[in-house]
């Protein structure tokens, strides 16, 4: 396991669950790279990241996705290092990433749903978080 991943503080955690759905279809458009960009840049929560950070973070997630189980560890690295009151906006994050390029893939639509059971988000509050992804990315 990636050095950097034995210590996530809660902001590493929220850009792990964010790169792990841009990454979830192997292909990761410059539209999400620019989101997780902007979302850093200008979110209260990461007033204070180390941008440095942001890179190891996400080699270190690319490096967990070619183990056998490496998602099921990185997730639960994001429950150790997210407090249960971000767990609903670790899931925002991830809607707003997989929305980002304008179409949300098959395989980004699972993981976002392991990350809703992994992060125990009620099936209702999940619904609206997905729906103001959703029309917060609609193009004319």
């Amino acid at each position: 396991m990636p050095d950097i991943l034995a210590s996530l503080s809660p902001q590493d955690a929220l850009v792990a669950v964010m790169v792990a759905v841009s990454a979830a279809d192997e292909d990761v458009p410059t539209s999400e790279l620019v989101a997780i960009n902007r979302i850093v840049d200008h979110m209260p929560l990461f007033a204070d990241y180390d941008i440095d950070r942001l890179a190891r973070v996400s080699r270190s997630v690319f490096s967990l996705f070619e183990e056998e189980d490496g998602l099921e560890a990185l997730f639960g690295l994001i429950r150790d290092a997210l407090p249960e009151r971000l767990f609903e906006t670790a899931y925002a994050l991830a809607c707003d990433v997989a929305a980002a390029d304008g179409t949300i893939r098959q395989t980004e639509l699972r993981l976002l749903e392991e990350i809703r059971g992994e992060l125990a988000i009620d099936r209702l509050h999940a619904v609206a978080i997905e729906w103001g992804a959703r029309v917060r990315h609609l193009t004319l």
